[in-house]
C-alpha cells in the first residue's frame, strides 16, 4: 500500500519537516531514521511511501538547520482500517503545542468531564465501494453525545439533518466516518455537528465557514483521509467552577474533630448538585515531626509519598474487637467532632491510638492480605524508608536525624536491615505499612467516585521539602542543605518569608532526568487530575537565603547572574566593599531605632571601630547568631519575651543595613543586590549620584538581567515533569514575576493564577473580565484573608473596590453584604478563565444566614506568623449544606449562568 502524507507548515530557511511512526518504513520511532518530506506548492509539504503494514502510528517534527528538533504536540496519530486500498493520502494539519484545546487532552477531561465507557464505542461500520474517511480530534464532549458530519453529497445527506452521517469513536478523541463517495461528488462542502443520542437529533453546528473536501480521483482502490483538529464551539471555551476548602476544614457527621479523606465523598454530591467540577484542597503529605499543633503546617511534609494519618476515617478502617476501647474512642471522636476548631494533638493522639490498637488485632492477616501485597509492591521504592524514618523519629524523640547514631544517614543496604521481621521492632515499622495502606484506599476511593460523578480533586505540590524529612534523610544530595528557601518582601511579609526548606539542587536532580520529581508526580496522580505547583516562580529561580540569615530579606535569587566587581565600573558605581557589603551602623541610626535602649544596644552587641560607627559583635554578627542568643534569653526569661522579640527584631534590621550581598562561591569577586535597598540608612545616607547608579543597576538585575537566563532555567525542568503525567497544571505565579514567566506558562499550557486582590502587575486590583483563557481566577487563597475579613481591612481600599471593580456608585457598605459578595462571585463566574475556584467562605458570603457569624473566624493561615496553628473548620457540616436547598439552588443558577455547566 502507498501512502502520501501531507500537511501544511510555514516554515523558514534552513528548516524542514519529517514524518517518524513505528512501522520499519517511517524509522521504527528511531527519529534519526524518520522520512523527510518535501516541500510542495505553498505551505504544503509531502512524502510518499510505501508501506507493509496495515496499522501504525506517526507523527510530524520539524528539524532545523543546527538539527534542532520540534515535535508537534499531542499523542501520535494512528493509522488503521484502510488496508483495502491499494493508495490512501492522509491529509493533515500541523498540531501546535500553544492551542487552547490541548488543555482537554489532560487527566480531568479524559478521565471525568468526557470520559468515555468502553461500552459505547462501537466498531466502524465498512463501507462499500469507493470512500473517503473524515477524522475529527475533539475530546470536547459529553458522553451522551456523538460527532457527526453533514454536507452537500448525498452519502452526507445533502445538508439535512436527520440523516447526518455518525462518528464513531474507537479512537476517541479522534472520530473518524468513512463517507461512500461517487466521482463526481468531489469536491463538496461540509460541517460537523454534535447529535444527542438521547433527543435524537442535532443540536450543536459548529460555528465557522464551510469546511472544504478537495477534488480527489475516487475510485475503489484509492482514498483520501483527512484529519480535522478542532471543532468550533459556538458556545464558546469550556470553562469550569470549583471550590476550595482543606481537608482538614471539613466537618461531617462521622468525622473525629477534622475532615478526612472519606468526607470528599460527600463534598463531591454537594459540588454535583451546585455544578462545580473541581475540588481544590491543600497538600495531604504526612507532616508529623513534634506531635505538636506546630505539625498542623500542611506545607512541611515529612514525606512527599506518604499521607498523612489524621485524614483516615476510623469507622472504614473497622471497628476493633476490644469493645470497651471503641466505644470509648468514638466517644471521644464525638467530643473532638463537636469542637469549633480542630484541636490537632488531640486527634492525632485519639487517632493514634486506634491504630496502634487496630494493627494488633489485624496484622497477622493484614500482612498476609493480596491487596496489601499490591500495595506494597507498587509503593516499595519510598513505604520502608518512611515506615523505618517514623520509627526512628518517635524512638529518639526528634525528627533531627542528624542525632539518629549510626542511622544520621541511610543507605539501601541499612534500610534492608532496619526493616527485616528479626529486627525486634518490626511491629513499630509495618504499623506505618497498614496506616498508610488504609489512607491510601480512602483517598482513592474518594478520588475514584469524583471522578465517577464528572468532579476532579486539585491537589497542591508545595515548592520546598522540609528539612528534617525522608526525603533528605536519603538523598541530601539532591538539595542544598545549607540554604534555605524563602520569598521577598511583599504584602504578607515587609521583611520577606524564610520557609525554611532547603532549595533544590537541580544539577544533580537532572542527572536521571529528574527522576524524584516524576516519581512524586506520578504517585500524586493516583489521586489527583489537577494539581497546582505552589510557587512556580521557584522553577525560574528561587529565593535562596543562606543558613547564617533568618529574614528573607537577606536572600538572593538562585541562579542568578551577579554583578562581577569589575562590572561596577560601568555602572559609574566606586566599589567600596566595606561601605556597600557591610552592616553600615552609625550612632544616630541606633539612637533612632532603639530609643531608649539604645545604651544597651551598644555596650552589649556593638563594637565601635571608628567615631560614630559600629559593627556587630563576633557573637552577634549573623542573624542565626542573634536568633540563637534571643531563643536562649526567653527561656530563662519567658515573662520578657515580648521585649527580647522587639529587640530581636530590630538587630535583625542592622544586620540587613548592607546594599550588596555576596554571591555563593565567588570569593568576594561577585555581588547581588540585596532586594529592597532602598528601605535601608544604608542607601539613603549616600550621596544622590551613586543612588541613582545603584537605582539603575537594581532595575536592570531584578527587572532586566535574567529574563532570557530564568527561561531557560525553567524550560529545563518543568517539560520533563510536565511529560511525567497528565495531570492539568496549575502554577502559583504570584509575587515578584519575572518578565519570562507568562511566555512559559503560555507555550507549555500550564494555568496561572488570577487573584482579583493580588495582581501580578502593576493593577492594584483585577477584574476578572479581563483575566486570559488559560487562568484560574478565584477571590482569594488559603493565605489571603476571606472576601469577608478584607472588606473591613481598609475602607479607603475598599471604597475603590466598590467603585471602580463593582461598577457601584457612592459609598460602600461597612460590612461585605451578601448581595456584594454575589457581585463577586458572579464577576468570576463570568469572566474568561477556564476555571473559577472559590473558598467555600466565600461562597457561602452570599447567604447571610448560612455565613458565619465572625469573618475573623474563617481565616486559614496568616503568613506573616511563621508558626501559625491551622486549624480552620468549616461551620457547617456536610450534611447541613447538602440540606441547603435555597443556597444550592442560587448557586447552580450563578454557575449554569456563568457559562460553566455545559455538557460539551
Amino acid at each position: 500500500m502507498k501512502i502520501k502524507f501531507q500537511i501544511d507548515y510555514r516554515t523558514h530557511w534552513g528548516q524542514g519537516l519529517y514524518v517518524s511512526g513505528s512501522c520499519p518504513e517511517l524509522g521504527g520511532s528511531d527519529e534519526g531514521r524518520a522520512v523527510a518530506m518535501q516541500a510542495g506548492p505553498g505551505e504544503q509539504w509531502e512524502a510518499e511511501i510505501e508501506v507493509k503494514a496495515s496499522s501504525f502510528t506517526y507523527q510530524y517534527f520539524l528539524k532545523d538547520e543546527q538539527g534542532s528538533v520540534f515535535w508537534e504536540s499531542g499523542a501520535p496519530r494512528h493509522f488503521g482500517g484502510m488496508d483495502t486500498y491499494g493508495f490512501v493520502r492522509l491529509k493533515d494539519f500541523w498540531r501546535s503545542g500553544r492551542h487552547l484545546d490541548n488543555a482537554l487532552y489532560t487527566s480531568p477531561f479524559q478521565k471525568a468531564f468526557f470520559h468515555r465507557s468502553p461500552g459505547k464505542k462501537d466498531p466502524a461500520k465498512p463501507v462499500e465501494g469507493p470512500s473517503v474517511r473524515l477524522q475529527l480530534r475533539a475530546p470536547r464532549i459529553g458522553p451522551d453525545y456523538v460527532f457527526a458530519v453533514s454536507g452537500g453529497t448525498d452519502g452526507l445527506g445533502n445538508w439535512e439533518e436527520d440523516r447526518v452521517l455518525l462518528m464513531n469513536d474507537q479512537d476517541y478523541p479522534v472520530w473518524q466516518v468513512d463517507v461512500p463517495l461517487a466521482k463526481d461528488q468531489a469536491p463538496f462542502e461540509y460541517k460537523f455537528v454534535i447529535y444527542s443520542l438521547k433527543q435524537k437529533k442535532v443540536v450543536t453546528w459548529e460555528a465557522r465557514d464551510n469546511r472544504y473536501f478537495p477534488a480527489f480521483d475516487i475510485s475503489s482502490d484509492r482514498s483520501l483521509c483527512i484529519t480535522e483538529e478542532y471543532f468550533e464551539y459556538p458556545v464558546g471555551s469550556w470553562k469550569a467552577a470549583g471550590v476550595a476548602i482543606p481537608v482538614f476544614s471539613l466537618r461531617s457527621a462521622q468525622g473525629a474533630g477534622v475532615g478526612e479523606f472519606l468526607d470528599i465523598n460527600q463534598l463531591t454530591d454537594w459540588a454535583v448538585k451546585v455544578g462545580m467540577k473541581i475540588i481544590q484542597v491543600l497538600p495531604v503529605n504526612d507532616t508529623v515531626a513534634t506531635h505538636t499543633w506546630v505539625d498542623s503546617y500542611p506545607y512541611a511534609a515529612s514525606s512527599v509519598n506518604a499521607l498523612h494519618p489524621i485524614y483516615a476515617n476510623l469507622g472504614a478502617i473497622g471497628a476493633l474487637k476490644d469493645k470497651k476501647a471503641w466505644q470509648r474512642i468514638q466517644k471521644e471522636a464525638e467530643a473532638l467532632n463537636g469542637l469549633e476548631q480542630v484541636d490537632y494533638e488531640k486527634v492525632m493522639k485519639l487517632k493514634s491510638e486506634f491504630f496502634s490498637l487496630s494493627y494488633q488485632e489485624n496484622k497477622a492477616s493484614f500482612l498476609k492480605k493480596k491487596e496489601f501485597k499490591q500495595f506494597f509492591k507498587a509503593n516499595a521504592s519510598w513505604l520502608p524508608a518512611y515506615a523505618a524514618f517514623s520509627y526512628l523519629r518517635d524512638k529518639h524523640g526528634t525528627v533531627d536525624f542528624s542525632q539518629w547514631g549510626p542511622y544520621a544517614t541511610m543507605d539501601a543496604k541499612k534500610l534492608a536491615k532496619l526493616c527485616t521481621e528479626d529486627s525486634g521492632f518490626y511491629d513499630d515499622i509495618t504499623v506505618h505499612y497498614y496506616i498508610q495502606y488504609h489512607l491510601d484506599k480512602q483517598l482513592k476511593t474518594a478520588s475514584e467516585y469524583a471522578r465517577e460523578q464528572g468532579v476532579v480533586l486539585k491537589g497542591d505540590i508545595p515548592i520546598g521539602i522540609y528539612r528534617y524529612s525522608v526525603d533528605a534523610w536519603l538523598e541530601p544530595e539532591l538539595y542544598n542543605m545549607a540554604c534555605q528557601a524563602g520569598a521577598p518582601p511583599d504584602d504578607f511579609s515587609i521583611s520577606g518569608q524564610n520557609w525554611g526548606f532547603p532549595t533544590y539542587n537541580w544539577n544533580a536532580m537532572a542527572e536521571d532526568g529528574f527522576g524524584w520529581w516524576k516519581q512524586r508526580l506520578v504517585k500524586m496522580s493516583e489521586y489527583f487530575d489537577v494539581f497546582r505547583i505552589d510557587h512556580i516562580l521557584g522553577f525560574f529561580r528561587i529565593w535562596e537565603i543562606p543558613w547564617e540569615h533568618v529574614e528573607g530579606i537577606m536572600g538572593r535569587f538562585n541562579p542568578a547572574l551577579p554583578v562581577h566587581v569589575g562590572e561596577f565600573g560601568h555602572w559609574g558605581i566606586a566599589f567600596d566593599r566595606s561601605r556597600l557589603t557591610e552592616p553600615y551602623i552609625r550612632s544616630h541610626m541606633v539612637h533612632e531605632i532603639f530609643g531608649s535602649h539604645a545604651h544597651k544596644v551598644f555596650e552589649e552587641f556593638l563594637d565601635e571601630y571608628q567615631p560614630g560607627s559600629y559593627r556587630m559583635k563576633a557573637a552577634f554578627d549573623t542573624q542565626r547568631k542573634v536568633k540563637a542568643y534571643i531563643d536562649q534569653e526567653i527561656l530563662g526569661n519567658p515573662t520578657g519575651a515580648d521585649f527580647l522579640n522587639w529587640l530581636r527584631n530590630n538587630l535583625y534590621r542592622l544586620l540587613a543595613e548592607v546594599l550588596f550581598l555576596e554571591a555563593p562561591l565567588s570569593n568576594g569577586e561577585a555581588w547581588n543586590p540585596r532586594i529592597a535597598l532602598h528601605s535601608t540608612y544604608s542607601y539613603r545616607e549616600l550621596d544622590p549620584y551613586t543612588q541613582q547608579r545603584i537605582d539603575e543597576l537594581y532595575i536592570h538585575f531584578f527587572y532586566r538581567r535574567h529574563n532570557d537566563f530564568w527561561r531557560d532555567s525553567a524550560m529545563s525542568k518543568l517539560p520533563a515533569l510536565q511529560e511525567a503525567t497528565d495531570m492539568l497544571i496549575c502554577g502559583e505565579d504570584l509575587g515578584m514575576v519575572p518578565q519570562s514567566v507568562p511566555g512559559v506558562m503560555d507555550e507549555l499550557g500550564i494555568l496561572s493564577l488570577a487573584i482579583q486582590r493580588m495582581p501580578n502587575d502593576d493593577r492594584e486590583f483585577i477584574h476578572p473580565a479581563d483575566t486570559p483563557y488559560m487562568s484560574v481566577c478565584s477571590t482569594g487563597s488559603h493565605d489571603m484573608s476571606t472576601l469577608r475579613e478584607w472588606w473591613q481591612e481598609d475602607s479607603d481600599r475598599t471604597q475603590r473596590f466598590y467603585n471602580q471593580i463593582l461598577g457601584h456608585w457612592g459609598g460602600a457598605p461597612y460590612y461585605c453584604e451578601p448581595w456584594v459578595a454575589k457581585d463577586v462571585v458572579n464577576q468570576h463566574l463570568h469572566s474568561p478563565s477556564m476555571l473559577a475556584i472559590f473558598p467555600i467562605q466565600d461562597l457561602v458570603a452570599m447567604d447571610g444566614r448560612l455565613r458565619s457569624d465572625s469573618p475573623e473566624a474563617e481565616r486559614i493561615n496568616v503568613p506573616a506568623i511563621t508558626q501559625h496553628y491551622w486549624r480552620y473548620r468549616f461551620h457547617l457540616s456536610l450534611e447541613e449544606l447538602l440540606q441547603e436547598e435555597d443556597f444550592n439552588s442560587m448557586l447552580r443558577q450563578m454557575v449554569d449562568q456563568g457559562g460553566r455547566r455545559a455538557d460539551y
